[in-house]
Formats: C-alpha cells, structure tokens, sequence
C-alpha cells in the first residue's frame, strides 16, 4: 500500500497507532537530516512566524500545494475557509479524506480547469519547481490557476550559507548548476521515495523569474539561515 510513499505511511502508523519514528531524509548535498512525524500534525501555535502569517493572509478559495498531514489545510478549514488540500502521498490524501478535509491526490502540474484566490506552498514549497531551468513554467503553471485579483503565497531558501567557509567566504562553482539546486530521497523504515530533484531559490531570481512570466513578488518575512516568505501577485 505504502510502495514509494513514506510519508504517507508514517502520517498513517502516527496517527493510528501513535509509532514515533522519525523519517530520514537523504541529499546530494548534506548529511541525513530527521523529521519528527509529530511535526507534520503541528497546531498554528506550534508553527513558526512564517507559517502564521501565510496563513493569515489566506483568502478566499485556497489552494494547499504539498499538504502532507495537512496542518495547513486543518487550520484553515477550522477557520471556516474553503480550502482544497493535494499531494502526491496517497497515504498522506487517504488521511485528510478521513478529517474531513477536500483533499486530491494529484501532482500540482497536472492540476487544471479550476482557479483559485490563495495557490499556497509552504515548507519551501517552491522547490517543487526542481531545477531553476523549470522555475518560469512552473510559475506560469501557479498563475494560471489564480482567479483575478488572486496570489501566492510561498516561501523558500537562499542556501548559499552552506556553501560559506570558516572565514565568511562564500564557494560555489559558476560553471556548474545553480547552487539552490538538490536531490532528495525520503526514507520511513523500509520505504523509501525515488530520489527527486528539489529548488531552494534567492529572493532575486525568484523575482527574476516572476517577472518574466507576469507576476510581481513582495518580501514578506526573512527569518534566519535564509528563508523567506513572499507573496506573488499578477503584474
């Protein structure tokens, strides 16, 4: 059931029978890092000030790109909002089908014919872009399901600051990708994702690349280690 979809098996197993194992994440790039299955289920009080305020500029028919256990989507259902919630994680949509959420399990580009006032993607949800060359068609892809007047509201990370020395300077190689550029591999037990390509985009490029296909972009909040949260809204 769970074939490739680790996420989704951990959201099931935590919330059915509360197992408390943590999913690895493996990259090109760093270490193995560790997520805490509980974190997925955060409150809006648990969530950081980026998280907040994305939510509290959602309006009126919202798009949750990514929606994962769907913390998201639960705190703007409670808020009384219309929201649709997808993701890729069968388990992951088979879980907030059962909390009542609108839930589509559905690769964002192959969402079409409908149109929404909020698209929102959040924890670098931008990334899903995968590489810089297939940010413009990405983009175009969010704005075509804006309704007039609509946004989105993203956030991402200039990770240049892994690639700083001891003595402030910064390394990366021009002639190779861009430097935002990762792959990924989710690990949950013995299920495992496919590796996949993953976008941490800069505040300049990001807005480069809006421009270029009709969309203005607005810094919303820097937090540390380089993150940030914007606003996209049509030229």
């Amino acid at each position: 059931m769970f074939d490739k979809d680790p996420i989704g098996r951990a959201i099931q197993e935590f919330e059915k029978n509360n197992i408390l194992e943590d999913i690895i994440v493996h990259s090109d790039l760093c270490e193995d890092d560790f997520m805490s299955v509980p974190y997925l289920f955060r409150s809006y009080e648990e969530m950081p000030p980026i998280e907040k305020k994305a939510l509290d500029l959602c309006k009126g028919k919202i798009l949750d790109v990514g929606a994962g256990a769907g913390c998201h989507s639960k705190y703007l259902s409670q808020q009384n909002m219309d929201v649709t919630a997808i993701d890729t994680s069968a388990g992951a949509i088979e879980h907030l089908l059962a909390s009542n959420i609108h839930a589509i399990n559905i690769d964002f580009h192959h969402l079409k014919n409908v149109k929404f006032d909020t698209v929102l993607m959040l924890m670098n949800g931008i990334g899903i872009a995968g590489k810089l060359d297939h940010l413009n068609q990405y983009l175009t892809h969010a704005k075509s399901l804006l309704n007039q007047n609509g946004q989105i509201i993203c956030d991402s990370t200039d990770i240049q600051y892994l690639y700083e020395d001891e003595e402030g300077g910064t390394w990366i190689d021009l002639n190779s990708h861009y430097y935002g550029e990762m792959e990924f591999q989710m690990s949950y037990k013995d299920t495992n994702s496919d590796w996949f390509n993953w976008l941490y985009v800069d505040f300049e490029t990001l807005t480069e690349a809006a421009n270029k296909v009709g969309l203005k972009t607005e810094n919303l909040i820097d937090s540390e280690n380089g993150q940030y949260l914007v606003k996209l809204t049509m030229l």
